[in-house]
């Protein structure tokens, strides 16, 4: 009796551990495909960097519909941040909706692109923001050191002609903002930002009230 409850015990076990092997080599398996296809914005084919989509960062974007965007606003067209530079409505047709043709730019690459959007459907809009910060510095990896209204410093930004792609302008600012530095000149650096992500745009001089 005591050998065949000591031979269950041993069975017991045994179908324990090869249970709790299957599972968790199937968690693993769960766990690899979950990380793979967690969602991203599709981004432009000629640009490797990519924006979060509404649903994957929606504090980056909010909703507006089609009709209501304006020549001179912000859309989100292929996971980019873009400002209006043209658009048109088409007649609403039999079978369908009137359809707002939109002609934009890349708020950070420059690139034009284009996108057609029903104007009674929502599409999404980002929150483009400018700011002025004090430029203190650059290093020799093009890193620049600014000052915040607040007296903070921060040394994360790039100059323009760092960034991927570069910008067009780009070679030009970078290289007024290093001589202004080398002349000892007080300057801010605008600098703006959307989706998460920071650009030096443009250079403003102090005054004497700034």
């Amino acid at each position: 009796m005591i050998g065949e409850g000591r031979a269950n015990v041993t069975a017991k076990s045994s179908a324990e551990i090869k249970w709790n092997s299957i599972m968790l080599r199937r968690s693993a398996r769960t766990t690899g495909r979950d990380w793979e296809t967690r969602p991203v914005c599709m981004g432009d084919e000629d640009n490797n960097e990519t924006f979060e989509t509404a649903d994957a960062g929606s504090s980056h974007t909010y909703p507006m519909e089609g009709g209501q965007i304006r020549k001179g606003g912000h859309i989100m067209i292929k996971g980019r941040p873009c400002k209006v530079s043209d658009v048109s409505t088409s007649k609403t047709g039999k079978h369908g909706h009137a359809k707002c043709h939109f002609v934009a730019i890349d708020i950070f690459t420059g690139k034009k692109m284009e996108d057609l959007v029903p104007s009674s459907h929502t599409t999404s809009v980002p929150f483009v923001k400018k700011e002025e910060f004090q430029c203190m510095d650059v290093d020799d990896d093009g890193f620049v050191t600014v000052l915040s209204a607040n007296g903070e410093t921060r040394s994360d930004l790039k100059l323009p002609v760092e960034m991927q792609p570069e910008p067009p302008g780009a070679r030009e600012l970078s290289d007024k903002i290093k001589q202004l530095l080398a002349d000892e000149a007080d300057f801010y650096v605008i600098v703006q930002s959307a989706c998460g992500h920071e650009q030096i745009m443009d250079i403003k001089m102090m005054t004497n009230n700034s």
